[in-house]
């Protein structure tokens, strides 16, 4: 089964780590996405761009508008992402665990990727 592993972390937490603090945690993500491939479980994997960058699509005064940034009012923003296929459930929840960015104000959410038809869920 896939699961998405959605990144979340505070973009002001992160800048505000050392450069070592910081090599620290990318060295844990290394290790975790090395050990992924070697294991057959990782399937895609990307950090994104900082939140600033982002737009944001919805419904505004009865038109879809495109605004400016990601969540108004958010401190933790989507940061990356994972998709792996692995066994179980709680194998995915074991990899989200090792992850650094919840040790550092974060978090990661854990959700199945359904198929085509969505009858899984």
């Amino acid at each position: 089964m896939k699961y998405m592993l959605l990144i979340y972390n505070n973009p002001a937490t992160i800048e505000g780590l050392s450069e070592q603090e910081r090599a620290a945690v990318m060295g844990e993500v290394d290790a975790i996405m090395a050990e992924l491939a070697d294991t057959g479980e990782l399937v895609d994997g990307n950090g994104l761009a900082h939140p600033s960058t982002a737009k944001t699509v919805r419904l505004q005064g009865g038109a879809v508008a495109a605004t400016d940034g990601p969540f108004a009012e958010a401190k933790e923003q989507f940061a990356g992402y994972l998709t792996v296929d692995c066994e179980s459930e709680e194998r995915a929840v074991e990899i989200a665990l090792r992850w650094p960015d919840p040790r550092i104000g974060g978090a990661v959410e854990v959700r199945a990727v359904m198929d085509a038809a969505g009858a899984e869920m």
